[in-house]
């Protein structure tokens, strides 16, 4: 008896993953790969793809639309449109209001936002013409609640919506378009973080009610669920990995409620 293959496999699927480099992207990257996926890694710089295990690079700023559709459409004509494409690359900075100008709400936007739509629109279209293709894209918790950092926030829910429009509107067509909400992920960045202020994790865990960040192989994992035949149901979703961060206020709880004890 033929053994059924696993939904949560992804061979011979073709996976486009942007901010390949970064510290979520490497663990989307390694993840998609150990699904069976074939890869193609997407960055602004050459040298954040070096030493990774992809089957095609691509290099792209997300602020250059013109030099997106070129290279999309060219790596679209040689090697056939994604099957998903993981809408990953982003950028913010740690801001509250007061730091929040023209030049940075406009920066904010064009990374996170319009640099999304940018790569999204002829890959979509190109799944489209294909028969089908789905999207995830990586959010934040910041774009369902205010955790600080209001422009990247604003982008953030942004692409909720945007990921919303895709399975309302192009659901008919094959396309699916989910969304994954990390909060607090434990990148190396946060390695900088910590040596600058080792306090910093003793301010921080005590809003998370599992105690810790999550990781990215965690992030990369419910990526690749939304991706994989095993959501063939699922579009529109929105999925916060966060370590419960979203569920409640667990500060309010210990704090106030049980007085700090």
């Amino acid at each position: 008896m033929a053994e059924t293959p696993s939904p949560f496999r992804m061979d011979g699927k073709h996976v486009l993953i942007t901010g390949a480099g970064g510290g979520i992207g490497r663990s989307l990257a390694k993840v998609f790969r150990a699904a069976g996926a074939t890869i193609t890694g997407a960055d602004r710089d050459p040298a954040l793809l070096e030493g990774m295990e992809l089957d095609h690079k691509l290099v792209f700023e997300l602020t250059e639309p013109e030099a997106i559709s070129k290279i999309i459409s060219n790596h679209i004509a040689a090697n056939g449109a994604p099957d998903a494409l993981i809408s990953n690359a982003g950028f913010t900075r740690g801001e509250v209001f007061e730091q929040v100008d023209n030049t940075v709400w406009a920066s904010e936007m064009e990374i996170n936002l319009n640099g999304a739509y940018y790569v999204a629109a002829p890959v979509v279209a190109a799944m489209e013409a294909r028969g089908g293709g789905n999207v995830v894209f990586i959010s934040s918790v910041n774009g369902l609640s205010h955790f600080g950092n209001p422009a990247y926030s604003a982008a953030k829910a942004g692409l909720i919506a945007f990921a919303k429009g895709l399975a309302v509107e192009r659901g008919y067509k094959g396309i699916r378009a989910n969304v994954v909400c990390p909060g607090s992920v434990r990148t190396p960045a946060w390695d900088h973080r910590i040596e600058a202020n080792p306090e910093l994790l003793k301010k921080v865990l005590p809003h998370y009610p599992l105690g810790r960040m999550v990781t990215p192989e965690e992030v990369a994992q419910t990526v690749l669920f939304l991706a994989s035949p095993a959501a063939s149901g699922v579009t529109g979703a929105v999925v916060p990995v966060d370590a419960g961060l979203t569920s409640g206020n667990l500060r309010f709880v210990n704090e106030v409620l049980k007085g700090g004890e």
